[in-house]
């Protein structure tokens, strides 16, 4: 999975990004510090994978990970080339889902672009740009549709069916994600690579003072919150200053300071669990002695796909697969003793992979 991270200069964008990645992307209070997108790859942190690393004396763990692309920070006009323009409209589009920073703080020392606080308007300024950025590439897709309608083509009067019901919403500045499509045009429509069909997760970035105050009272977040409802979005509350404090501290201080604080996780694990929410992803497990292992697919998948992951032969010449869910295989105390007991199953071609799935594939190329 790849999440961008976004969001107008001076946020605490690369701040977060700095912090759930420890990537050191240089961070300034000063618009456009960020110039060329920064990339962080982060383990999933899965605490499955050391229960069986444990079960089965493994000589090597491997956690799933998941990519953060820090962009540079946008301003209106961006779509027209304002300020780094479409350098930053370019990186957006390769990511699969965009985590929106929001500034939710009050700081007299770090600068904002627009002069004052409020995120709504922040959040519409990006929506708008992502949604202009987006018309130009559907005006431009509608008049090679129109050419191919005269030309006799059958399949150009339903595109261009969908690319007006697209139009509508992104003439609004809203983003194209919010149009109501049937699964026909809705597969149209991911053909598109729209920046504004992706899912979003708003990150309210508040005051480390704030953060063990109870959401409904930061008054900002409020706000973003009622915002992202209307989107079906998922907010996520966090304080990048505290997440930065968090990467400085050994891991048991970590846990104390978050205890401290009222909180039962990091801010990287909030993205995560969401960030897999959004798109629909669940883990299916390998466990052996050289190797434990969590493997990334989407929900909904079949034995056969979740095979592929570990290797196109795999999935070309699956026969079945051995599964058995994590917690039966952890209560039994392993894949010897589960078997014995009848809890290990044997799959087909049409088995849907579970999350925490335990599988050992059986194929023939």
């Amino acid at each position: 999975m790849e999440l961008g991270v976004v969001g107008l200069p001076n946020v605490g964008k690369s701040t977060l990004f700095n912090a759930i990645t420890k990537a050191g992307a240089e961070s300034a209070n000063y618009p456009f510090c960020t110039i060329e997108p920064n990339v962080g790859i982060v383990a999933v942190p899965d605490h499955r994978l050391d229960v069986l690393g444990e079960l089965y004396h493994t000589q090597k763990i491997t956690h799933a990970s998941l990519k953060f692309v820090d962009i540079a920070g946008l301003v209106k006009g961006a779509s027209k080339g304002e300020g780094l323009g479409n350098r930053f409209l370019a990186s957006i589009r390769e990511c699969e889902a965009i985590v929106h920073v929001v500034r939710c703080f009050e700081d007299a020392n770090i600068t904002h672009v627009d002069g004052s606080i409020d995120p709504i308007r922040d959040i519409e300024t990006i929506n708008l740009e992502l949604s202009l950025s987006d018309l130009e590439s559907l005006n431009n897709r509608l008049e090679k549709a129109e050419k191919r309608k005269k030309q006799g083509d059958k399949e150009a009067s339903f595109e261009i069916e969908v690319l007006n019901k697209l139009k509508v919403y992104l003439n609004d500045g809203k983003p194209a994600r919010l149009a109501k499509l049937t699964s026909e045009e809705q597969e149209f429509a991911n053909s598109l690579f729209l920046i504004t069909t992706k899912p979003v997760i708003y990150a309210c970035n508040i005051a480390e003072s704030d953060i063990s105050k109870p959401e409904d009272q930061i008054p900002n977040v409020v706000k973003v919150k009622e915002y992202a409802k209307a989107e079906n979005a998922e907010v996520l509350v966090i304080s990048a200053k505290v997440e930065q404090e968090l990467t400085e501290l050994e891991p048991e201080e970590r846990e104390m300071f978050l205890e401290d604080l009222g909180l039962k996780e990091s801010g990287l694990d909030r993205i995560i669990k969401i960030g897999y929410k959004t798109l629909g992803q669940i883990s299916f497990l390998t466990a052996g002695e050289k190797e434990v292992r969590a493997w990334t697919i989407t929900k909904g998948s079949k034995a056969p796909k979740a095979a592929g992951k570990i290797h196109t032969d795999f999935e070309k010449g699956f026969i079945k697969a051995e599964v058995v869910p994590y917690q039966t295989l952890v209560d039994c105390g392993g894949y010897v003793k589960a078997k014995e007991k009848g809890k290990v199953r044997i799959e087909g071609k049409e088995y849907i992979v579970e999350d925490g799935d335990v599988m050992l594939f059986r194929f023939n190329v």
